[in-house]
């Protein structure tokens, strides 16, 4: 199966601000966040990018903007309500050091999969719906360009966080042991018989070796040799 890049936004004035900004609209990334989207860019631009799958809000779309301006190709391009932020309703817009004082907050961290935001969606339902779409993207990837493909999912934290626990079979209580920061880039693979989780939450590194990159199959005793190198036999040769 396809290799997908789970890719944060970068950093935005809300974060800055300390603020859950939620689905507000008009939240852009500041100064240090598109920074840190270009350099997410520059990271996979030896990556010819089959698809740029990205939330709706604009944090997203902004990075997902870079990434499509590095490549030297024309990835397609869609905007996916399923890898949306979660509905924090009447959450959204407040400040984080306000809300650590709610009752929910320790649920939130305990048990996420009991928490459901006041007026909004539960974690439970935003892990669902993610998922769902970042494996429905995935198969349709691997239908039109194949298993070798590479494809891009720009998406924010917890949607993020959710999706790398559901990949590594952990359950959705333990999902807040995962980090994913800024503009960080995590790798899977759906293969046939489980999910390979390559990377998580990395911000540094060329990830140009994903051209060559093996297929999903059952995981090498021992751990393997690792991904192909330039001067191997039957790679491609250095760009």
């Amino acid at each position: 199966m396809p290799t997908v890049l789970l890719v944060r936004h970068g950093r935005t004035t809300a974060n800055a601000g300390g603020i859950l900004a939620g689905r507000t609209a008009g939240v852009r990334l500041d100064g240090v966040g598109s920074d840190q989207a270009d350099r997410a860019a520059e990271r996979v631009a030896g990556v010819p990018l089959a698809r740029v799958v990205t939330s709706p809000l604009e944090r997203c779309r902004d990075t997902a903007q870079a990434l499509l301006d590095h490549q030297t190709g024309t990835p397609e391009s869609v905007t996916e309500q399923g890898i949306t932020e979660c509905d924090y309703g009447r959450w959204q817009g407040l400040a984080l050091k306000d809300l650590a004082a709610e009752p929910l907050w320790s649920v939130v961290q305990t048990q996420p999969s009991a928490a459901v935001f006041p007026g909004g969606e539960s974690l439970a339902a935003m892990q669902a719906r993610a998922v769902e779409a970042v494996r429905r993207h995935d198969a349709e990837v691997a239908a039109r360009h194949g298993a070798d493909a590479v494809w891009a999912a720009v998406s924010h934290g917890d949607v993020i966080k959710s999706v790398l626990a559901d990949a590594l079979g952990t359950h959705l209580d333990l999902f807040q042991r995962i980090v994913v920061g800024p503009a960080s880039i995590s790798i899977v693979r759906y293969g046939p018989h489980r999910p390979e989780v390559v990377a998580v939450n990395t911000d540094s590194g060329d990830l140009s070796w994903l051209r060559t990159a093996a297929p999903v199959g059952d995981a090498p005793v021992g751990g393997g040799a690792g991904p192909a190198q330039p001067d191997d036999p039957g790679d491609l040769p250095p760009s």
